[in-house]
């Protein structure tokens, strides 16, 4: 008597559910990383308006040898820079000399919280620069303004901002 072995076809119940296990599992992992790091994509915008403002700032210091007398001179366009789905505002404080210079981004919190930009709160990161004896500047990323505004999360900020 010959017995023919049928072969099977497809999976079964259980194979496919542990395979949408894992795959939700691995979703539920991966989705708040990925948000968080389209975040941090966004916030390249602020970053790169930052960098203008220091190299306009460390140009003026250099030239000058020390601050101007109200933060216009340095050649910042924060007046009529027109804000963004992103950037809120620039800033630059008006520091007295040996003090530090804040170059300021004010970003809309929607773009971490979702909604529009249309709202009014916003939170803060800036480059603060102090000056060396040879006219040089330091610059480090900061949260926040320098003052008492408030400041975006670090987990939001550009890899070179969160230490």
């Amino acid at each position: 008597m010959k017995m023919q072995q049928k072969a099977q076809q497809g999976f079964t119940l259980i194979e496919l559910m542990i395979v949408i296990a894992i795959v939700g599992i691995l979703a539920a992992i991966a989705l708040p990383a990925y948000q968080d790091y389209i975040v941090r994509s966004k916030m390249s915008e602020p970053l790169a308006a930052l960098a203008e403002g220091k190299t306009t700032v460390a140009e003026y210091v250099a030239a000058n040898g020390n601050y101007p007398t109200a933060s216009t001179a340095f050649g910042l366009n924060t007046a009529t820079r027109p804000s963004s789905e992103i950037i809120s505002s620039i800033s630059v404080n008006n520091p007295a000399v040996g003090e530090v210079v804040y170059i300021t981004a004010n970003v809309h919190t929607s773009v971490w919280e979702g909604g529009t930009a249309d709202d009014s709160s916003t939170a803060a990161f800036s480059l603060s620069g102090s000056t060396n004896p040879d006219g040089t500047m330091d610059w480090d990323c900061i949260p926040g303004d320098g003052a008492s505004g408030t400041a975006i999360s670090t987990k939001y900020l550009p890899a070179n901002c969160r230490g």
